[in-house]
């Protein structure tokens, strides 16, 4: 075994080490036998243990970091990472590509044959990865789509995914997007090892995916096979170079980060279905789980043209798979009390595995749904998992109905604390009144508080969350923050260690972000969505606090049931003074500060008026107030720029007397393609 003999011979070797591992990894097509590949990377080994001055980090033996992670740091996106529309039949397909039409057509262009890149729809974790002049420097998760995970540690690990891109032609940033799987044959290799050595096995392949990059130790996320696949670059002005998106997964491909062999062109909405039957037809052979096709509109001059709306972009769709269906019985039903008093009918059935996944719980909604379906216990019926998700019931099988069966009737009182349930006039559901008196309510409130996309607790589950409360220890979240180690350490399954580590992820929620404790807050009707638009648009906690309905209600999206709702939580007293403890303790965000050149519209007052063709009034408040502008009901002096729309009246007519600029909307689009 050999040791190089100066260090440019040694940067030689990592480079062929590198080169062979992205053929055997990502080309699937060695060149070399292992044991060759292994007498090399030991000549490596050896070379860097006499000479570590000269390792370099994108050395094949620098992918696993040789300590854990604290703690996952998070990373705000530098454009957000949106979530796709799903279509789930040929006619919402047509009616997505009607949409594309109509936009494009509207704007100028020509439509005939509309060109689209097509890929499979991984069912995986999105991942993001920065790479400077190259060189891996950062992996991250998509999180909530504006902030994600810092796990660089653990996508290192990952050989598909190079350390360093090769070719000369290489920006000096650039961010790639993609999608993290666990190959079907290396589940089950996995699973395989895991029950021989007494560990966790996974249900199915895109959890183990999930379970493994979350890992703070990467020597345990190095252990398990996962695969990385591009999907696109994130926003860049090198992206600009390209004329269409498949051009930019093609020069991605030359740097050696993975495409799948599936990606392809199309032409027209035929082609369309034809790839999206192809890959049903071949889910069941692939070695990578999908639910679906992605379809983007291939011209990025047209992407642009099309634009966003909230959290998705228009110029793309996923068509999914059918939901996975089987049958089982329904062994019993009782109701679940949720974060809200809302009481759902929950159907406990006998174990099924469904679409990979074993089945032992499925929704009835609520009891108008209960009667309409005639559910019963003991009845035989089909369970899917609408959009490979959620479970729930389809059909009842009457002909195996047992003859002694009788239709199930809603309880009236709440099943935990007693209380008289009550049904509101425009709701579906039935309730109960109790707030945080009833037990079930508080656990989860504390739950939806420390969750993921809230405060992010790292190891505060839902059955710890109840220990504590049934223990006595916490009564509010504000609670979670005095507690101590010997306190944590008491409790079932939680030694001192375990107790540390908690207490250290409960010091680290600490920082947040406005957005995120908005939400954590559990404000019924205000959803991560809603609680961005409240900080943007309002700036701080307190300001929020003391708005009323009727200012709320100028805000996006947020009409009087959203703002009546705001305003009773901030008119509970038990609520306040849980916030007030909350901040005592210590829990702060950054100031939101937004400049001229962060939001081009900022500090612009803008009024809409007339019939919009290319966005609803919604959308086109909500891409205004992103862009910074301060959308008013009525046209005055302070008015910089009115948008009319077919038909605009009076606001019009009061416009051009006040000499105010007024524009269409295209203008609005031509705005939101530029940012």
């Amino acid at each position: 075994m050999s040791v190089c003999s100066s260090k440019q011979a040694y940067l030689d070797l990592v480079d062929t080490l590198n080169q062979h591992a992205h053929r055997y990894y990502v080309l699937d097509d060695p060149h070399i036998a292992d044991a060759e590949y292994d007498r090399l990377y030991q000549s490596l080994l050896k070379t860097e243990q006499q000479h570590p001055n000269w390792i370099t980090p994108i050395s094949p033996t620098q992918r696993v970091a040789d300590k854990p992670a604290g703690a996952f740091q998070q990373v705000q996106h530098r454009s957000p990472m949106l979530s796709l529309n799903n279509v789930f039949n040929e006619t919402d397909m047509e009616a997505f590509y009607q949409r594309l039409e109509k936009r494009l057509q509207k704007a100028g262009h020509n439509t005939d044959n509309m060109g689209f890149s097509a890929e499979p729809k991984f069912d995986g974790l999105a991942l993001s990865l920065s790479y400077e002049n190259g060189r891996l420097i950062r992996g991250a998760t998509r999180g909530d789509g504006q902030t994600g995970e810092d796990i660089t540690h653990n996508v290192r690990t990952i050989h598909s995914i190079p350390l360093q891109l090769t070719g000369k032609d290489l920006p000096e940033t650039i961010e790639i997007r993609g999608e993290v799987v666990m190959p079907r044959d290396g589940f089950r290799r996995y699973n395989q090892w895991a029950e021989q050595h007494g560990e966790k096995t996974f249900a199915n392949p895109r959890n183990a995916a999930a379970g493994s990059l979350r890992q703070l130790d990467p020597k345990i996320t190095a252990r398990r096979p996962l695969q990385f696949y591009a999907y696109g670059i994130g926003q860049s002005p090198f992206a600009e170079r390209f004329e269409n998106h498949s051009e930019s997964l093609t020069w991605l491909k030359k740097t050696g980060i993975p495409i799948h062999e599936l990606v392809t062109t199309l032409s027209g909405l035929s082609d369309c279905f034809d790839y999206y039957q192809m890959l049903q037809n071949k889910r069941a052979e692939l070695n990578i789980d999908i639910d679906g096709a992605v379809f983007k509109v291939n011209n990025l001059d047209l992407q642009n043209t099309l634009g966003f709306i909230t959290k998705a972009p228009r110029w793309a769709i996923a068509y999914k798979f059918p939901a996975e269906e089987a049958t089982t019985t329904i062994e019993s039903i009782d109701v679940q009390v949720g974060r809200t008093g809302s009481i759902t009918p929950v159907a406990r059935l006998k174990p099924v595995t469904v679409g990979g996944v074993t089945v032992t719980n499925a929704t009835l909604h609520n009891e108008d749904e209960i009667r309409r379906k005639d559910v019963r216990t003991g009845d035989t019926v089909f369970v899917r998992r609408a959009g490979d998700v959620i479970p729930e019931v389809v059909k009842v099988v009457l002909a195996k109905r047992p003859d002694d069966s009788q239709p199930y009737k809603m309880p009236r009182h709440c099943p935990v604390c007693g209380s008289d349930l009550y049904k509101p006039e425009d709701e579906a559901v039935w309730r109960c009144p109790a707030g945080l008196a009833c037990d079930a309510q508080k656990k989860e409130s504390i739950k939806h508080f420390a969750s993921r996309k809230a405060m992010d607790i790292e190891g505060l589950g839902d059955k710890l969350v109840e220990q504590l409360i049934d223990s006595g220890l916490i009564d509010t979240a504000a609670d979670l923050y005095q507690l101590t180690e010997p306190q944590i350490s008491g409790l079932e399954r939680m030694g001192q260690k375990s107790a540390r580590n908690l207490l250290r992820a409960i010091e680290h929620s600490k920082k947040t972000t406005l957005p995120r404790f908005i939400y954590a807050l559990g404000i019924r009707e205000v959803g991560e969505a809603t609680a961005l638009t409240l900080a943007n648009a309002l700036k701080s906690l307190e300001v929020l606090e003391n708005t009323n309905r009727e200012e709320l209600q100028q805000l996006p999206d947020i009409g009087p049931v959203v703002a009546q709702k705001i305003r009773a939580y901030f008119n509970n007293q038990a609520n306040r003074k849980t916030i007030r403890e909350l901040l005592d303790s210590g829990i702060h965000w950054p100031d939101i500060v937004t400049s001229e050149s962060d939001l081009p519209l900022q500090g612009i007052t803008v009024v809409l008026t007339g019939k919009l063709n290319q966005f609803t009034r919604s959308e086109a408040k909500q891409g205004l107030q992103n862009l910074g502008a301060q959308v008013t009901g009525s046209v005055s002096k302070n008015t910089d720029f009115l948008i009319a729309g077919a038909d605009a009246g009076s606001k019009l007519t009061k416009a051009e007397v006040l000499g105010i600029q007024v524009v269409d909307e295209n203008w609005l689009a031509r705005q939101l393609a530029n940012r």
